[in-house]
This record gives structure tokens, C-alpha cells and sequence, in this order.
């Protein structure tokens, strides 16, 4: 008999009414550091999530590293395709897990699955699905809604990510 596989304790399906969409770093300065795949997908990719999140009715929760500084402002396609979605500004805390705000904004949703991307891939991505394992959550990792320096940094980051979970 064949048994689905576990992921993370439970069943690797999204469930809409159980999910959040969280959304980080997707800015304008970082995109111009993706160098593992074109930065217009990573941008056309990160767009077609917050629209999915949107037709599916799920929260979904956006932040930025230092908008006024190099990195830029957020794209603004992402709140355009998703205009229920809460900011949460940072202090300047590179993990978004680190900031209170941000983690009570994930709490307050009451969903248990995140489905996560960020850019830069092996930092934000990484770092905050790394921490929400952690914490009891089921993560979704969306790496082509991601972006990172290198194919190399990619790969390592993909292996840090499977290996914590």
C-alpha cells in the first residue's frame, strides 16, 4: 500500500482555507542581484502568487528589507494583484522572522501551511521558512517566485532549506 509522504509531520497539500501567502523582499534593488534566473520571472512569478493568493482568498503578508535604502521599494504588482495584503514594515532585521510585527501578522491569520518566496532566495526565503519550521509550521517553499546571486547559491540554499525541514 502506498502511503503519502510526510512533510513536516503532515500531508505536502496546500489547503486554501489553511494557508497564508508571505511575500518578502521582492524589491526593485534586490531584483538586480538575481543571477540564477532572469529577474522578470522571478517578478512575473512573485505577481502570479499574490493574484493566486487573491482568487483563493488567502492572506497574504508582505515586507520589505530597507525600501528607502539600495534594495528599493517593494514591486508595486504585488499589492496591486493582491490588495488585501498587510505590509509590515521591518527594522532593518534581515531574517523577517526576527521582527516581532511580522511574526504576530503570520500568527494573527490563525493558518497553520505558509506558503513562502523571497528574494534573495538563500536569505530571505531561506532564513524565514527555516524559523517558521521551526515554530510549528508546514512551509511552502516557491523557489521560481525566488531569486538568488547564483545556480550554486540555489542549490545550497535548496539543501539548507530540505535538511532543516
Amino acid at each position: 500500500m502506498n502511503t503519502p509522504a510526510n512533510f513536516n509531520g503532515a500531508r505536502p497539500v496546500i489547503d486554501p482555507d489553511n494557508a497564508a501567502m508571505l511575500l518578502i523582499d521582492h524589491q526593485s534593488g534586490l531584483f538586480q542581484t538575481i543571477g540564477d534566473m532572469p529577474f522578470t520571472s522571478v517578478r512575473a512569478h512573485a505577481t502570479a502568487l499574490a493574484k493566486m493568493a487573491t482568487l483563493a482568498k488567502m492572506p497574504v503578508i508582505t515586507t520589505a528589507s530597507v525600501p528607502q535604502g539600495p534594495n528599493g521599494p517593494l514591486i508595486p504588482e504585488i499589492h496591486d494583484a493582491a490588495p488585501h495584503a498587510q505590509y509590515v514594515a521591518r527594522r532593518g532585521e534581515i531574517n523577517a522572522w526576527d521582527n516581532p510585527e511580522f511574526v504576530a501578522a503570520v500568527k494573527a491569520t490563525g493558518r497553520k501551511q505558509l506558503i513562502i518566496a523571497g528574494t534573495i532566495t538563500s536569505v530571505c526565503m531561506a532564513f524565514p521558512s527555516i524559523a517558521a519550521v521551526a515554530d510549528g509550521y508546514q512551509v511552502f517553499a516557491v523557489v521560481d517566485a525566488s531569486g538568488t546571486y547564483s545556480k550554486m547559491a540555489e542549490e545550497i540554499t535548496l539543501a539548507r532549506v530540505v535538511q532543516a525541514g
